[in-house]
């Protein structure tokens, strides 16, 4: 039998395990995709990181998540740094993650979403900016690599559709940093020399890596600038790039875009074909509809004296002639007659005859006006004279012409008593007809 001290509960066993995991493994560092991954109210996060043959349990607490630059979701490739445990509970072998940043494509992809949403709302994505292909394109534009199998691809679809149709190539790099750059002078050189209608941007397919020159904002916002309409044909058909979206037309892949960009000759040819048949057929149509018409004319004519048609309208156009007189002469004498009654009542209401009155009736108004004044100057002369009498017979001019006099002193005041003078006091006295200056010897 076994001894009791070695054998283990099932927490005990757990336990042991989960401290061997924490003290001998510790730490460490995992590059994994997350999936299944779960955020519960307790803002704790729980998911799985996974490769092409294994997954593991992780768990990042609260505390921990709230540092992390990135909003994790499924398929996100991350880099963690984790203590390896396990849940005591279930005895599952589990990650307790400690911090997490994105790792080789995830951090490309990250970028991818951060420039697209910013780019949708600045409005570059919008459908109505999006301008339609030329269906008859002088010439057409490539910017694509010089050695690529894609180039090779759009030609090849070209020269099959449309062998006479131009095609200027404006070689680039289609990877790494340099291909931005050339990209962007690419563009700018075709608008500027404005010899193409329509312009493919494509490139073979790869990794979200080898294509990323086709997501970067300058190339982008340089495709928006453009005024000849732009084809992105970047990759295979799963691949989307930011270029996809910008551009007038996305195409699933470069030799799609040169049959969207090139018409078909052979079915142009079948058209004008066709729209000449249309056109012979309605030429016939329309020369045979006209020798039947003028067949039926020159049968019509042969029926109708053109002589006897002529004095027919020659006849009528009397008859009309004399209609018009009629109602002419008619009209005139309604005229006349409207014209006299108007003189009559114009006659009646002439504005002499109310002058004529109103200037009677001003003559009569003077009169009685004069008249009226006449009698109230009489009125008033004759009470004037009798005040002015009245005045005559208290005024002291009437008094000093019976030889009285009123003496003043020097000062200008009137003298009426000797107390109001003295001897030798020059006195001034006004007579009835000028005046006197005395000198006063004697008081009395």
């Amino acid at each position: 039998m076994t001894q009791a001290s070695q054998v283990y509960t099932v927490t005990r066993l757990n336990s042991a395990v989960r401290m061997l995991l924490e003290h001998e493994i510790g730490t460490v560092w995992l590059n994994g995709e997350i999936s299944n991954l779960a955020m519960p109210a307790s803002g704790h996060w729980y998911f799985s990181l996974k490769d092409l043959s294994s997954q593991v349990r992780c768990a990042m607490f609260k505390g921990s998540n709230r540092r992390v630059p990135l909003r994790p979701r499924d398929g996100m490739q991350v880099l963690v740094q984790a203590r390896v445990s396990l849940f005591e509970p279930r005895g599952d072998y589990q990650l307790i993650v400690e911090s997490m940043q994105p790792a080789g494509d995830g951090v490309l992809a990250m970028r991818f979403e951060e420039l697209k949403q910013r780019l949708t709302i600045e409005g570059l994505f919008d459908a109505g900016r999006k301008r339609p292909l030329p269906a008859q394109p002088r010439a057409v534009g490539i910017i694509t690599s010089a050695t690529g199998a894609a180039l090779h691809d759009m030609l090849t679809v070209l020269r099959r559709r449309a062998p006479s149709l131009p095609v200027i190539i404006y070689p680039t790099q289609v990877q790494g940093q340099a291909a931005i750059g050339q990209i962007v002078h690419a563009l700018y050189t075709a608008n500027r020399r404005a010899e193409v209608d329509v312009i493919i941007l494509g490139r073979g397919g790869g990794s979200l890596e080898d294509l990323w020159c086709f997501n970067e904002e300058a190339v982008a916002r340089a495709i928006a600038q453009s005024t000849i309409p732009v084809v992105s044909a970047v990759g295979h058909e799963v691949d989307v790039t930011i270029s996809d979206f910008v551009a007038d037309l996305r195409a699933p892949t470069p030799s799609a875009a040169a049959e969207l960009v090139a018409p078909d000759q052979g079915q142009l040819r079948e058209r004008l074909g066709a729209l000449d048949l249309r056109l012979r057929r309605s030429a016939l149509q329309l020369l045979q509809g006209s020798r039947h018409r003028l067949t039926l004319l020159a049968k019509r004519l042969e029926h109708r004296d053109p002589q006897r048609t002529l004095e027919q309208q020659s006849q009528r156009l009397d008859e009309l002639a004399l209609r018009l007189e009629r109602q002419m002469s008619r009209q005139l004498q309604g005229s006349e007659r409207r014209l006299a009654q108007l003189a009559q009542r114009l006659e009646r209401h002439t504005p002499a005859r109310h002058i004529e009155e109103g200037r009677r009736r001003h003559q009569l108004a003077g009169e009685r006006l004069t008249a009226a004044m006449t009698r109230q100057l009489a009125g008033r002369s004759h009470r004037i004279g009798m005040l002015a009498a009245r005045l005559d017979g208290v005024s002291p001019l009437a008094t000093l012409g019976r030889g009285y006099a009123i003496l003043r002193d020097e000062a200008g005041k009137v003298v009426t008593s000797p107390r109001d003078t003295r001897v030798g006091a020059r006195l001034s006295a006004r007579l009835a007809e000028g005046g006197l200056t005395l000198s006063v010897e004697e008081l009395e």
